[in-house]
């Protein structure tokens, strides 16, 4: 449980990475990466303007290079320097990796379970289940809103982060087949307040001019 601020509140701007080769393949990427397409340098560079004209204290990322390349372009035009936070990787997917969505679903039903009931301890081989992943991001989240109490923070992650902590704030079980919609580069805000969770803004794509959202990544 987060530490109580009573009367301070923190607010973490959300921003999932560029659009990359492996998204527009329908491949997972867990915790391996593929390089942004030209449409994700162009939808980072939207998502950076848009930073860069309000203030804001911290700006942390994923240590994921796909995180990481769209974190450089919001730190060159703010000014702010990124700091690399493992915490906030995308789940890993073990050997399953690198594969179609529709190659994993053959292979490992319960891997993501759009449509039914899905078992939260399983993970396919070599990766993380539901229930660690949700577990990791949430206490990712808890400690940095004791670490940036009261301070305004971007944070640049994956989908699967995202719907996680959408799926936390909004008190829904993991195993509960739940769509998130998260874009590429959109403009989320979540806000810690005495220990208590709330979303101020979700898939805000305001920014630009073409959006293509998955959950998981």
């Amino acid at each position: 449980m987060t530490t109580a601020f009573p009367g301070v509140t923190t607010r973490f701007i959300l921003v999932r990475h560029g659009e990359t080769e492996w998204n527009v393949e329908a491949r997972v990427q867990g915790q391996r990466d593929s390089v942004l397409t030209a449409e994700g340098i162009a939808q980072v560079d939207a998502i950076a303007r848009r930073i860069a004209e309000e203030p804001f204290d911290a700006l942390v990322s994923s240590d994921l290079g796909r995180a990481l390349d769209t974190a450089r372009r919001i730190s060159a035009r703010s000014g702010r320097a990124i700091v690399s936070d493992p915490r906030l990787r995308e789940r890993h997917f073990g050997i399953g990796e690198g594969m179609t969505y529709d190659e994993i679903g053959r292979a490992w039903p319960d891997a993501f379970a759009r449509t039914r009931e899905a078992d939260a301890d399983f993970a396919i081989p070599g990766g993380e289940s539901r229930r660690a992943f949700h577990e990791r991001v949430v206490a990712a989240f808890e400690a940095l809103a004791r670490e940036h109490a009261g301070r305004r923070v971007v944070v640049v992650t994956h989908g699967g982060v995202l719907a996680t902590i959408h799926r936390h704030i909004h008190g829904i079980a993991i195993a509960t087949p739940h769509k998130v919609p998260i874009t590429n580069a959109c403009y989320n805000v979540i806000a810690c307040e005495a220990g208590c969770w709330r979303i101020e803004a979700w898939g805000d794509d305001a920014h630009l001019a073409v959006a293509d959202p998955f959950e998981e990544d």
